[in-house]
């Protein structure tokens, strides 16, 4: 595996794929909803900068708005070209997106055809985990014993109610409105959440996603899955469960049909030190 930059986009059959960056082992995946006709809207990048870093992306592209597919392809590529500029004038990573994000948007808009998507980013650089959202796909840090260390808030009516405590995540899930979304990339007002620094540990497993995966599995099913065992298992294991769903007809769990996309991450174990024998 080598540290090279990763692009899925459009993919209407499983596309899952493995490698390195960032000091570490990540899995991409994106697929079409079952039995849609149209195109997968959602585009999935890992980006490497420099030795030790990477940048995690899923960008989902708006699909009640036109040219979705567009939107979060476009979103992705002006991300990846201004980190490689920003990266070969050595800028701080975490200028280095905003200033990104902000290329992003606005090269959204002057596609001028009323296009938007979400875009939610995770940077690693040595141990440090740091966030940055714009809309509901979103970003999780849990450690092998299930413990929630980093979540994203979705920028949505439902996300901010469970924020505040007026709704629990089950409830969230079978809300009528859990498909608005108040905030995208391609927006004259669209904002950045920006997470505080995180320390990764030995075994934390980061996971972005979106809403294909959190619209269709509870958040304690999600961490249960991911938290441990193989990361290649892990990602075969929660998207299993999310395409169960989608194409179930009980109206106990959620079923929401979408097209699904995730990356999982871990940081590489380091190789233990060879003992020095006595000459």
């Amino acid at each position: 595996m080598s540290d090279a930059m990763i692009l899925l986009e459009g993919a209407t059959e499983p596309d899952l794929r493995a490698a390195a960056a960032g000091g570490g082992e990540f899995v991409a995946y994106t697929c079409r909803a079952p039995d849609k006709q149209t195109e997968n809207e959602d585009t999935v990048a890992v980006i490497p900068y420099g030795p030790g870093a990477a940048v995690m992306l899923v960008a989902d592209g708006a699909g009640g708005l036109p040219a979705g597919k567009r939107a979060s392809l476009t979103a992705a590529q002006s991300l990846a070209d201004s980190l490689q500029k920003s990266m070969a004038e050595t800028m701080l990573l975490r200028t280095a997106i905003l200033d990104g994000i902000d290329a992003a948007n606005a090269a959204v808009q002057a596609l001028g055809n009323g296009s938007a998507t979400t875009l939610t980013v995770v940077t690693v650089e040595g141990q440090t985990v740091r966030s940055y959202q714009i809309g509901d796909s979103e970003a999780l840090v849990v450690g092998q014993r299930g413990l929630v260390k980093l979540q994203t808030t979705p920028h949505s009516p439902t996300g901010f109610a469970v924020e505040a405590g007026f709704l629990d995540h089950k409830e969230a899930l079978h809300h009528e409105d859990r498909h608005l979304v108040s905030n995208f990339l391609g927006a004259n007002d669209m904002r950045i959440d920006v997470g505080a620094e995180l320390q990764l540990h030995a075994r934390d497993t980061i996971l972005l996603a979106s809403d294909g995966l959190m619209d269709n599995v509870h958040l304690s099913e999600t961490i249960e899955r991911i938290r441990k065992g193989p990361l290649d298992v892990a990602a075969e294991r929660v998207i299993a469960l999310a395409r169960h769903r989608m194409a179930a007809t009980s109206t106990a769990q959620p079923s929401k049909p979408d097209d699904l996309s995730l990356i999982l991450f871990r940081k590489s174990r380091p190789t233990p030190a060879k003992p020095v024998e006595d000459s």
